[in-house]
């Protein structure tokens, strides 16, 4: 099944379902022309994914042989079947930031490294032992790395008529990158935007403050011209400009939300802290949540402490292989 969004460009989406995912689908898109094709992000690595996509692609007659695949991020919902819809001449384009963090990911001290990183911040070993299975980041990822070509920011490429300019917006992943059509005021957000739900900020080996680059990554989307801007997951029935505000002040009051916190409580480490937080969880409190939400949700809760790190508001502890956190004095 798809669905055409726009004419000249033609431009059409196929919804990969998602299961037992709370995103629900990816918004794969395609770029049609005469002479070649454009696709952007792929799902994940499972049979559903798999079936919707290739159904999809199947029912446009796209040739992947005469097609670029795009893919916006890392994460495995975006590049889970990358091995299994490229052909031997798919052009596979990807950030370079994120490539490099692919392979990283395909070492074999990767995830020991995250699960002592969660440790030390208060995810029990037993909870993290559960995640292995369930974490969709490890389950439905690519099986091995794929060949591609990788891009900077402000690099273009053409698709038929069409020029795509590569915009570097790291937060939601170090690499993140949309695509921008300036002629045609044309934005393909993937993950960096998103209408109906606030993209997940986590903390990346190596990044000392995600969601501080994520804001600025925001400062700069909303100085281009925007006509359509087309999200990676749900839908967009908002004026682009109105939702970075929205998302601008949903990260101020959550940054205030986690100082307020380690103020009143001081010595908690990042897991205690983010059981203390608002989410949107459908009622449930910290103990309901699965494990993979869990994971997310510390993750989103570290990257909040990192950024108040940063501005010499907490200080970072260590207390018995454990980090706990306290909030700075107040100078005048």
């Amino acid at each position: 099944m798809f669905r055409q969004i726009h004419e000249n460009p033609d431009i059409y989406t196929v919804p990969v379902v998602l299961p037992n995912n709370p995103l629900k689908n990816l918004n794969c898109y395609i770029i049609k022309t005469p002479k070649e094709n454009l696709v952007i992000d792929t799902g994940f690595n499972q049979p559903e994914c798999l079936a919707a996509l290739t159904e999809g692609l199947k029912e446009l007659e796209i040739d992947m042989d005469r097609s670029t695949l795009f893919l916006t991020h890392l994460h495995s919902d975006h590049t889970g079947l990358t091995n299994h819809i490229a052909t031997a001449k798919t052009r596979i384009v990807i950030s370079d930031v994120d490539y490099n963090y692919l392979k990283t990911q395909h070492d074999e001290n990767f995830w020991p490294w995250m699960e002592e990183k969660f440790y030390r911040e208060g995810l029990s070993r037993d909870l993290i032992e559960l995640q292995r299975t369930v974490n969709p980041a490890r389950a439905y990822a690519p099986e091995y790395l794929f060949d591609a070509d990788t891009v900077s920011d402000g690099d273009t490429f053409q698709i038929g008529d069409y020029t795509f300019r590569c915009l570097w917006t790291p937060g939601h992943t170090p690499g993140h990158t949309c695509l921008y059509m300036e002629k045609e005021k044309i934005l393909f957000c993937g993950d960096h935007i998103l209408f109906d739900i606030t993209p997940n900020i986590t903390m990346w080996r190596g990044v000392e403050d995600s969601l501080g680059n994520y804001l600025e990554s925001l400062k700069k989307i909303k100085a281009l011209d925007i006509r359509l801007a087309l999200p990676a997951h749900r839908k967009n029935d908002m004026d682009v400009y109105e939702r970075i505000r929205q998302i601008e002040e949903h990260h101020a009051r959550r940054i205030h939300q986690t100082l307020s916190i380690v103020r009143e409580e001081p010595g908690l480490n990042a897991c205690q802290i983010g059981a203390r937080m608002t989410w949107s969880m459908r009622g449930k409190n910290w103990d309901e949540f699965p494990i993979q939400q869990k994971w997310f949700a510390i993750g989103e809760t570290i990257s909040h402490l990192d950024y108040l790190m940063k501005r010499g508001l907490i200080t970072r502890h260590d207390e018995k292989e454990i980090i706990c956190y306290t909030a700075n004095q107040m100078t005048n």
